[in-house]
């Protein structure tokens, strides 16, 4: 069994000594990762979200990936360049996804605006249908159908809409899950032909293929935006994406020795 190395350990101990502590003596909320244009945002939150964790669930399978892929890669690159490695995956996950939600955001703000300046039934359902998921009261639609012309029922939609969106908005990004990614990618890359025993295949699987389908299943997943998904599948996809470039200017600099 691979040895723990002392940077993996370092990084469990302070992932869970953080979920520890802002669990039992304060809200760990200042540290999660918001999107620009919430009153929450900082830029020091591409670090520190990371560290930050909203269920023991989820703390214990990111750490559990990190304590099975980690030993290896620092084994290989030693404690400095594995924090390197780590931190720039996780910084790169936050960016990745902070852009692609800011992307969507625009959008949601655009049809927010065109709804409050000619506000209509239609609109109000495919705002809440775009953007809600679901996840509303349609009920709520169909009496706005019935009272289109009443200036109260109106002025309660638009009020809503802007709730919605402030809610959507200051919806945070916590977990280490962008960093563990990097180090996923890292490791299918560096030992493709390592033999996985995973609790979920039947089977042994190699680390490239177990790479190969899990970041499909991540671009898939991301695309389709299913109703009650709140799993940031592009904060992993960038953690990958940062780790692959990480990996390839590393592997210039190296053959630029000689």
């Amino acid at each position: 069994m691979m040895n723990l190395t002392p940077m993996v350990r370092n990084l469990l101990i302070i992932n869970v000594v953080a979920f520890l502590a802002f669990s039992y003596f304060g809200s760990s909320a200042p540290f999660a990762l918001y999107d620009f244009r919430s009153q929450h945002f900082g830029a020091y939150q591409f670090i520190t979200y990371m560290f930050m964790h909203g269920s023991f669930g989820h703390l214990f399978s990111n750490m559990l990936s990190l304590f099975i892929f980690g030993p290896m890669l620092e084994y290989r690159w030693g404690a400095q360049r594995f924090l390197i490695f780590y931190l720039v995956c996780g910084v790169g996950a936050g960016i990745l996804y902070s852009g692609i939600r800011s992307y969507q955001f625009n959008n949601m703000q655009q049809e927010m605006q065109t709804f409050l300046v000619d506000p209509s039934p239609e609109k109000l359902s495919s705002f809440l249908e775009d953007h809600y998921e679901g996840q509303y009261n349609k009920q709520a639609v169909i009496e706005y159908k019935r009272n289109a012309d009443n200036p109260t029922v109106i002025a309660a939609s638009k009020k809503a809409i802007k709730n919605i969106y402030e809610s959507i908005i200051n919806i945070p990004m916590v977990g280490a899950s962008g960093a563990v990614f990097g180090l996923l990618m890292a490791f299918g890359l560096l030992f493709p032909n390592t033999e996985l025993f995973l609790l979920f295949f039947p089977f042994p699987i190699k680390a490239k293929y177990f790479v190969l389908f899990y970041g499909a299943y991540e671009l898939y997943a991301g695309v389709q935006r299913l109703p009650g998904d709140n799993v940031a599948h592009y904060a992993h996809l960038g953690g990958m994406l940062f780790a692959f470039i990480l990996l390839k200017v590393w592997e210039r600099d190296r053959s630029n020795l000689y």
